[in-house]
This record gives C-alpha cells, sequence and structure tokens, in this order.
C-alpha cells in the first residue's frame, strides 16, 4: 500500500535513521509513483507491484523484470515498473468497453476490466440474487485498465473515480502520479469538481512535505510534458490531511463531500 511505504519514507528522512533488514516489499491497493519507488530505493529497499481483490483470493497480477528489458532504456524500464504487472497464472482478463465490447492489448486501449478464474469469487454472502459473475463468467473489477501486448496491465484508474472533461476521460490515477514527482508534494489525489462549460475539471489535492512551503503554480507547471495539456488541473489546493478507507485507499468519496462546492 502507497500509503504505508509513503509514512515509513517520510520517518526516515525527517529522522535520518536507515532500515537493516527490509529489502524488498510488494506494493498494491492502489497506484504507487515512480517517485516514491525511486525513494524507497534509495533507503535500500525495492519495490514490486501488483495488484488484486478480495475477491480474487487475493492476487490478480505481479510485477516483477523480465530478461529482454535489460536492453531498454531506464526510461522505458520505469515506464514498466510502475504497472500493475503481468497476471499470474490460473486468472484470466480482458477489458470491454461501455457496450461491453472487447478492447485490444495494445497499451493504449483503456476500458473496464474483466477476471476470471478458479479462485475468483462466484458470489457474495446472502445475495444470492444478485449473481458477481456476468452470464459468461466474467467478475467485473470495477477497475478502469490497460493491457499491452506482453500481457503487462495499467490500472488506469477506479470507474466511479474517473473524470469525464468535455467528453473525453481523464485518469486521477495518472495525474497523481505526476504530481507526486514534485519534490514539494508529500501526497496528492485528484477528483473531479462541477465545471459548467467541461462538465468536469479535475482538481489537484496535496498534502505538502513537512516543512516545504510548495507554490500552486509551479507544482501546476511541472504536470507539463508529463500529461496531456487538457489534463492537467485547473487548481492545486493544500490540506493538512487526506482522508483514506480502511485499506489505506484515498477515499475519493469524503475529497467529493469536501469540495462538492468547490469552483475554480
Amino acid at each position: 500500500m502507497p500509503t504505508v511505504w509513503l509514512a515509513l519514507v517520510g520517518y526516515l528522512n525527517a529522522t535520518g535513521k536507515t532500515i537493516e533488514t527490509l529489502k524488498s516489499v510488494v506494493c498494491g491497493g492502489s497506484a504507487c509513483p515512480l517517485s516514491l519507488i525511486q525513494e524507497m530505493e534509495r533507503h535500500g529497499v525495492m519495490v514490486h507491484m501488483g495488484w488484486g481483490m478480495t475477491e480474487m483470493s487475493p492476487l490478480g497480477s505481479y510485477n516483477r523484470p523480465m530478461d529482454w528489458m535489460k536492453g531498454s532504456t531506464q526510461e522505458e524500464q520505469d515506464g514498466y515498473r510502475v504497472r500493475a504487472g503481468r497476471m499470474v497464472y490460473g486468472v484470466e482478463m480482458r477489458i470491454v468497453d461501455e457496450n461491453h465490447n472487447e478492447l485490444p492489448w495494445d497499451g493504449l486501449a483503456s476500458g473496464l476490466l474483466l477476471v476470471k478464474g478458479p479462485w475468483v469469487i462466484s458470489g457474495y454472502y446472502r445475495l444470492d440474487e444478485k449473481p458477481a459473475l456476468d452470464a459468461d463468467g466474467w467478475f467485473d473489477t470495477g477497475d478502469m485498465a490497460s493491457i499491452d501486448e506482453y500481457g503487462y496491465v495499467t490500472i488506469t484508474d477506479r470507474v466511479k473515480d474517473v473524470i469525464k472533461s468535455g467528453g473525453e476521460w481523464i485518469s486521477s490515477i495518472d495525474v497523481e502520479n505526476a504530481a507526486m514527482g514534485h519534490p514539494d508534494v508529500q501526497e496528492a489525489a485528484v477528483i473531479g469538481v462541477s465545471d459548467p462549460k467541461w462538465t468536469e475539471r479535475p482538481l489537484l489535492i496535496v498534502i505538502p512535505v513537512e516543512g516545504a512551503t510548495p507554490n500552486k503554480d509551479a507544482i501546476l507547471a511541472s504536470l507539463e510534458g508529463k500529461i496531456a495539456k487538457w489534463w492537467i488541473p485547473g487548481d492545486c489546493v493544500f490540506v493538512e490531511e487526506i482522508p483514506h478507507t480502511a485499506t489505506g485507499k484515498i477515499s475519493k468519496k469524503d475529497l467529493r463531500d469536501t469540495f462538492k462546492d468547490y469552483s475554480y
């Protein structure tokens, strides 16, 4: 869980202490920004990404370096390291559009992620009238994802958290990860807020690094070239705390409630 490792890195940086025994961790639950992976490595800890759900018992994909990556540039390797990995043995995956048409594994098309497997949930307790699987046996994860030709999965967002601006989708995860690369940003969250022209526009919410005096214009400017220009939020607000769920994920629902009356 990135929240856990963010707290650990913050503690190590603040105290100057070192880690002697921890050498490798698996990070899942939500997307892990490259900046956090690199910071963990500076403390001697290798981070491997994974993805799954309780309904999958729980692992769906795992990210480990492949031999063919050794000849790739560092930028290319970093691009793969932040992905959720390749599906584990026994798990099948597909991505579909809003009409449930299957989408290609080209690393570009993003759609609803469906999974199937012998240890994937078949039903919920006391909810027999609501099947967990569709007619073909696929489970709807509620995640949006892309899959490339090598089978690497990239979780682009939760369906309920995707921002639709001017009829086009914006991945809140991609914007958050880009913002986390700024040295004054400890944690970032992105939600959609109402906009009279575009219906929704992204709002960046940031916890500053302790002791830093960040400039919101500088943070927003740092996103240029990292994400599509029209994905860049129209504003950045600083907070002391970002709410999290019981499993450590950012609670976008609580943030949307807090900023429901916000306007640029």
